[in-house]
């Protein structure tokens, strides 16, 4: 009996995948997909067995989630070899990006800043703090740290509205990145400038963007876990 309950459920969230899949397929990018809610109703199942068929086509890359606004028809994938900024994620999101500018100085590069800059400590490095947005709402609190070497005049040009767009007029814009991710507890002032609670869980992701061999950028992001999903994509789109 067990056998037969699990292979009715398989073959029901199968019929549910292929029904939304042939609403969305064509359809231009950012429309709304069924709802959850709407999905259940018409095929009388269970709201799991709704998610796992929406979970498969989000994993397929033609659906995508925006938290707090639904499921809708994904954006056409960046080529994995691109290095995205904030400003162009979020535009794939559908989300409108600011920044607030909260420091932005020339500071001596301290240890660690210095080894991933491949500076010496007391080198010069342009320390740029930003609070991150995402349709109005605190998304992101970035540090980004650069070689003030490579980049003369930089602080006294005015700061860019992307910071990627000013590396590339520079010839200069990432080709590439070593990034990493860990989940952790914010901390007072993160959750004060974030407008989270203190028992808030955050992403703290650090890069290292090169533009070929030369290390252009080391930024420490802290992003609101209930506000930012990290997508990787692995591998190149057959």
């Amino acid at each position: 009996m067990e056998d037969v309950i699990a292979t009715g459920r398989s073959l029901k969230h199968v019929q549910i995948r292929e029904y939304v899949r042939s609403l969305v397929s064509g359809g231009a990018p950012g429309s709304p997909a069924p709802s959850e809610r709407e999905l259940v109703q018409r095929f009388g199942v269970a709201r799991m067995t709704v998610r796992q068929a929406l979970d498969a086509l989000v994993s397929e890359g033609l659906l995508e989630r925006i938290p707090g606004r639904g499921t809708f028809v994904s954006r056409p994938r960046l080529a994995p070899s691109r290095i995205t900024s904030f400003t162009e994620e979020m535009t794939r999101r559908g989300m409108l990006a600011e920044s607030q500018t909260l420091l932005a100085r020339r500071e001596q590069a301290g240890p660690g800043v210095a080894r991933a800059l491949n500076l010496t400590e007391g080198d010069a490095v342009i320390h740029w703090r930003r609070l991150r947005r995402g349709d109005g709402t605190p998304v992101c609190l970035e540090d980004a740290y650069l070689n003030e070497v490579m980049l003369p005049g930089f602080l006294q040009q005015g700061m860019p509205t992307s910071l990627y767009d000013a590396l590339a007029a520079r010839s200069l814009r990432p080709t590439w990145a070593e990034d990493s991710v860990a989940a952790d507890r914010v901390t007072p002032e993160e959750a004060a400038l974030l407008e989270v609670g203190l028992d808030a869980v955050v992403l703290r992701h650090s890069r290292r963007a090169l533009a070929g061999e030369a290390v252009v950028e080391v930024s420490r992001s802290v992003y609101r876990a209930d506000r930012f999903t990290l997508w990787v994509q692995l591998g190149d789109p057959v």
